[in-house]
């Protein structure tokens, strides 16, 4: 019931958002005109910077496998970065691509699915702490400027909060750890699976401190392309916004747009576009909602890809996606009760 609930209000935010957005008829006339008008070749290193993305992550992704013991080639863990990806995009009801990563990529390693596993968390922890990092780095460099309007200034305040509580989380989870207080949480306490299976991967890679670097540089390079893809669509409907502005707005949007408040981040991300465009840089508002869209198109390319990659993947069975929820919840639980 609670996922039904949260599927609903994910569907109703973003057809709301997207029709207050787009409710005026000029502004959709001029967004069109602008799409129709874009630069395809910028639009192609957008695609090009998505594609390092997938190679990047699929690099971090092996190299924490590596360190679990479990070797998987390179191909089949590109395969299932972007089987990942396309769950992330068109995941909805809190289902995400770790969920569906994970549970292929048991099937690829059944004799080692707790390793698999505390691999692909990791994973995931490395890249928010890589963003929390550059996050930190550009809030020093530019935060006057994100701070010189009030609507920039609270969105910006909005990503200290979420940035906060997800660095408070992975303290707690650092601290659970270092005091061996990890079986000493509440039964019932939500996401106590979760922290105790971090806290098994804290000491496996912090042992393995070389490789656990290499990822977080890894992960720079990720956030790097990851901004550049929507510079590459400013410039494809011919804006010369510098990259340094983007720098600096994309990790404000990239986080809120991330929360499970709507489809894929639709809707949100292109209100966001508009605020701390046009608020910063002077960007019209049907040229900014023309920018988010063509980025997100970029996404959808290489969402379609990592879909038909779904279809054909072999040898692992396709599954519902609530049996896919179930098994690594299972699994989760199986790890910590192990410890």
């Amino acid at each position: 019931m609670k996922k039904i609930i949260l599927t609903i209000v994910q569907i109703l935010v973003t057809v709301g958002i997207l029709f207050w957005i787009f409710r005026d008829p000029e502004k959709r006339a001029n967004t069109l005109n602008a799409l129709g008008g874009s630069d395809k070749l910028w639009i192609l290193a957008g695609i090009a910077a998505f594609g390092v993305i997938e190679i990047l992550g699929s690099i971090r992704l092996q190299l924490l496998l590596r360190v679990q013991g479990v070797n998987l080639g390179f191909f089949r863990v590109l395969c299932l970065f972007m089987i990942g990806i396309l769950f992330n995009l068109f995941g909805i009801g809190g289902t995400g691509g770790d969920f569906v990563k994970i549970f292929y990529l048991l099937k690829e390693t059944p004799g080692k699915k707790a390793q698999a596993l505390l691999a692909v968390l990791m994973d995931r922890l490395i890249g928010l702490l890589g963003l929390i990092i550059v996050t930190g780095v550009i809030m020093v460099l530019r935060y006057q400027w994100l701070s010189s309007n009030e609507v920039t200034r609270n969105l910006t305040w909005t990503l200290f909060a979420i940035m906060g509580a997800s660095l408070g989380g992975m303290i707690f989870s650092f601290l659970i750890t270092g005091f061996d207080l990890a079986n000493k949480l509440p039964a019932k306490m939500p996401g106590r699976d979760k922290f105790i299976d971090l806290s098994i991967a804290y000491n496996a890679y912090a042992r393995a401190w070389k490789a656990s670097l290499g990822a977080i540089f890894i992960s720079f390079g990720i956030h790097f392309c990851s901004f550049y893809i929507f510079y590459a669509a400013s410039r494809a409907l011919r804006q010369t916004t510098p990259f340094m502005d983007y720098f600096g707005i994309m990790p404000v949007i990239n986080t809120i747009a991330a929360l499970p408040i709507s489809v894929g981040g639709a809707g949100v991300r292109e209100k966001l576009f508009e605020e701390m465009l046009g608020k910063l840089c002077g960007i019209p508002p049907d040229i900014a909602v023309a920018i988010s869209l063509t980025g997100f198109s970029v996404l959808i390319f290489w969402a379609i890809v990592g879909g038909v990659i779904y279809l054909f993947y072999r040898p692992s069975e396709h599954a519902k996606l609530s049996v896919i929820e179930q098994e690594v919840e299972a699994l989760e639980h199986k790890v910590a009760e192990s410890k």
